[in-house]
Formats: C-alpha cells, structure tokens, sequence
C-alpha cells in the first residue's frame, strides 16, 4: 500500500489529501482555488524576477 500524501491548502491552510479523492489539489475546494486565480489576475501574486525588463522588451517586430 502506498503511502498517502497531505498537503495544505495555499489559501486557507486546511489539509489536503494529494490524490484522485481531492478534485482541487492542491486546493481543499473550488472556492480557495478562484481566490488564489483572482490575487494572481489582480497582481496581488506575482514571481519575482531580476530586474523590471525582459528579454523581450528589447526587440520588436520591426526591422530596421
């Protein structure tokens, strides 16, 4: 028998069982799901990066 694997929630913090049984993992529901889609569309979340400019802010779609 495998073992079962718990994680916790990353809205509300509430154990989560990782496996077919929880259709939202690594969410506990639907609800803590939009909420965490709704920070990251409001720009509440974001991945940090090293600097404000990426590789493509260089170049256009115009050649000189």
């Amino acid at each position: 028998m495998s073992e079962q694997t718990i994680v916790n929630c990353p809205t509300c913090g509430k154990s989560v069982e990782w496996s077919e049984v929880s259709p939202f993992r690594p969410f506990c529901s639907k609800r803590c799901q939009l909420i965490d889609l709704g920070e990251w569309a409001a720009e509440e979340k974001r991945i940090p990066s090293s600097g404000d400019l990426s590789e493509s802010d260089d170049w256009s779609e115009e050649q000189k």
